[in-house]
């Protein structure tokens, strides 16, 4: 019988800024059977070793879903959003899910809420998970740069003044 050769993904980018990171990233990751994984605090690594790109996929979704978000140095797996993003600008964006163990972890989503142009306010506070964005901003630029900073956050709902589509 032959081996299958185990699936291997560095994941880059994450958000693991104290041991509270590291510790809900490895639960999530302790969650999917048949992978191994470890955390590395100091590069914002997550290195994830599975029997097939199956239990590796669900190993990044684990990790999405517990808040985190980074760049799969694999081809054939990525981090999926774990809701659907409105298109086009609105004006307030409710998010949650996202992983806010602490106050560094807070100013690290204060800090890629800042980069996106339009965005007025927000309200974010430390260990909350949910929060709303104001402003008049695009919803996936908010979602990319959150994504940017190494967080996965699902869209609970948002607010427009804007149409979202038209058959004209």
């Amino acid at each position: 019988m032959a081996k299958h050769a185990q699936v291997k993904v560095e994941l880059t980018g994450v958000h693991l800024c104290c041991q509270g990171c590291v510790n809900a990233a490895d639960a999530a990751l302790m969650s999917v059977a048949g992978v191994k994984s470890h955390c590395d605090m100091e590069k914002g690594t997550v290195a994830i070793t599975a029997g097939d790109d199956a239990a590796a996929q669900k190993a990044l979704d684990a990790l999405a879903a517990a808040g985190f978000y980074g760049r799969p140095g694999n081809q054939k797996l990525a981090m999926k959003a774990v809701s659907d993003v409105p298109r086009g600008k609105v004006n307030s964006l409710k998010v949650s899910g996202i992983h806010n163990c602490c106050e560094p972890c807070c100013e690290a989503i204060k800090e890629a809420i800042a980069t996106v142009g339009g965005v007025t306010g927000d309200t974010v506070e430390s260990q909350e998970t949910t929060f709303e964005v104001i402003g008049d901003f695009d919803a996936a630029t908010l979602v990319k740069a959150l994504n940017a900073a190494g967080f996965s956050a699902r869209v609970e709902s948002c607010k427009t003044a804007y149409p979202q589509s038209s058959n004209v």
